[in-house]
């Protein structure tokens, strides 16, 4: 573990994260909705955080591993390979491999870019990685050699680490070195988001629920008016005293002023906003528990195009950077390589999980014993496992012909009208 990590992960907390993130970035872009909206605000809203979630979770458990290319091009796991344990196990001595990942994409999903210090062996190899958060990072191009480099804010000290030293994702961008952020992208629609989740939360603090005017015929005294006052403050506002009666004193009348929310078309309204925040981060609106226009069929779809379209390119972009940074020059050649295996996200439907694995073994793609060692058995003990088998009615189209030379037998002849005149000239030969 790098000093530079240890400073920046030992005794880090949240009043330093928000003491950083003010710092960077101030307390987020004023929106029209009327509230401030950053990276840390907008996880306040529910639709933001679980859409986070969903991909921080998702990716981080499914399985990656690194695997090495044989000459007859297959691939075998490579489990001696020190970057087998930090993918697969553990990247640092604090966090597991799924922390670290879910970590990560949390950040990238947010902010467009995600972190981690690499330190190396003396042979190149990464030894940990350690995430650092995304505010404290800036990839800068050195005027001087041209290449990219990363100044690392350690509490006020700007670090510079080379490219080489930093594993970092970054998602869409204007250049291909840093990510937009999501979150500054479609600001207004999650200001929007925010202000109408504070005034759901204040329409029921108030206690009575929508505002009134108290009419008093004649005039009240100071002391009057802070004893009338103090009562509503006290035994008439808040969700505890909701619905309870309100004594009035000397002809007073109290008014009420209806204000459905229906009138604000404010269901309408979170809804549509909702849809908006799936739509930012690709997520089907019914893994967020929105199955309001969800039925077997579609959700059965979306799921399929939420694998396709939304976790495919984070994949993409985590195999692509997980192979360039972490693997020198000479292993790429060498043939490593790092692999996510998306079926793992079948693992939750084990009859899909299973009607697959028996295609596959019908069809000679896998045999008994890597069948098992997906399901985490031991392979067949007398070594009958390791044969691959294939439906008996399937032969190849190049070997039709010969069995029926071999037999003495005729080809089979095309029943169509031109039948008579080919048995003719078969017959002729």
């Amino acid at each position: 573990m790098g000093l530079l990590s240890r400073l920046l992960f030992k005794n880090y907390t949240m009043e330093d994260f928000d003491r950083d993130v003010k710092a960077w970035f101030g307390a987020g872009q004023p929106t029209m909705a009327g509230v401030r909206v950053n990276e840390q605000t907008a996880m306040r809203y529910i639709t933001v955080y679980s859409c986070v979630r969903v991909l921080a979770e998702t990716l981080a458990s499914l399985p990656l591993f690194v695997y090495r290319r044989r000459s007859d091009g297959g691939s075998d796991k490579a489990r001696d390979h020190p970057v087998y344990g930090l993918l697969h196990d553990l990247p640092n001595d604090e966090m597991t491999s799924l922390t670290w990942r879910e970590a990560q994409m949390g950040h990238l999903a947010l902010s467009g870019n995600c972190y981690s210090i690499i330190t190396p062996n003396r042979r190149g190899q990464p030894v940990d990685l350690y995430p650092v958060g995304w505010h404290l990072v800036e990839p800068v191009r050195n005027q001087e050699t041209g290449k990219i480099e990363y100044h690392i804010n350690d509490r006020g000290k700007i670090e510079v680490f080379p490219a080489e030293r930093v594993f970092h994702i970054p998602g869409l961008g204007y250049d291909g070195i840093r990510g937009y952020s999501p979150i500054r992208m479609a600001q207004e629609a999650i200001g929007l988001g925010l202000a109408a989740t504070e005034f759901a939360a204040r329409f029921y603090a108030q206690g009575m629920n929508i505002g009134g005017i108290l009419e008093h015929p004649g005039q009240l005294s100071d002391k009057a008016y802070e004893r009338l006052q103090r009562d509503v403050e006290k035994s008439w506002s808040g969700l505890k005293n909701a619905w309870r009666p309100i004594i009035l004193e000397e002809g007073m009348k109290f008014n009420r002023i209806p204000m459905p929310l229906t009138d604000a078309q404010f269901v309408e309204t979170r809804k549509l906003n909702r849809d908006e925040i799936c739509g930012l981060f690709r997520v089907p609106p019914h893994m967020i528990a929105n199955l309001e226009r969800a039925t077997f069929s579609n959700i059965e779809h979306m799921s399929l195009e939420f694998v396709m379209y939304t976790m495919l390119p984070w994949v993409k972009r985590w195999e692509q950077t997980i192979n360039w940074k972490l693997f020198t020059k000479q292993e790429r050649e060498q043939g490593y390589y790092a692999k996510f295996n998306l079926s793992g996200l079948l693992r939750g439907d084990a009859k899909s999980r299973a009607e697959a694995l028996h295609i596959m073994r019908q069809d000679g793609v896998i045999n008994a014993d890597e069948w098992r060692e997906m399901e985490e058995m031991n392979p067949i003990e007398d070594g009958s496992g390791k044969v691959y088998l294939i439906n008996g009615n399937m032969i190849p189209v190049s070997s039709a012909g010969q069995d029926e030379a071999k037999s003495g037998q005729e080809p089979a002849e095309p029943a169509n009208e031109l039948k008579p005149l080919r048995k003719i000239l078969w017959k002729g030969r």
